[in-house]
């Protein structure tokens, strides 16, 4: 966890990753584009009767944090992942690409 103005964020890969509910949003807003991604269905983690959901299939948005932009016009790239892991490693490869980031500068 990291402190930013006295409110803490989870930080996966270097980059601020929040959650409310059903939403996550992945990157800097510092940064010229961010990843949304919005789970739209779960499926159980086993066959327990108490076993967690997990998110199964997820919409992944990259956006543009200009605040000038409309909001359809900050959407720049949108598609589909099977679970978390792979929606966000997606993520990441689209947000170096759009942000100019080189691949090999990532902070694993």
């Amino acid at each position: 966890m990291a402190e930013q103005n006295d409110i803490k964020y989870t930080y996966f890969r270097g980059k601020p990753l929040v959650r409310s509910e059903n939403q996550y949003i992945y990157g800097d807003m510092a940064d010229p584009y961010i990843a949304y991604l919005m789970v739209l269905s779960t499926k159980k983690a086993g066959d327990a009767p108490d076993a967690p959901e997990l998110p199964d299939m997820i919409i992944v948005q990259i956006r543009s944090t200009d605040r000038n932009k409309s909001e359809a016009d900050r959407m720049v790239k949108q598609f589909n992942r099977t679970g978390l892991y792979e929606a966000l490693d997606t993520s990441i490869f689209w947000l170096r690409r759009f942000n100019g980031e080189d691949a090999a500068d990532g902070n694993e």
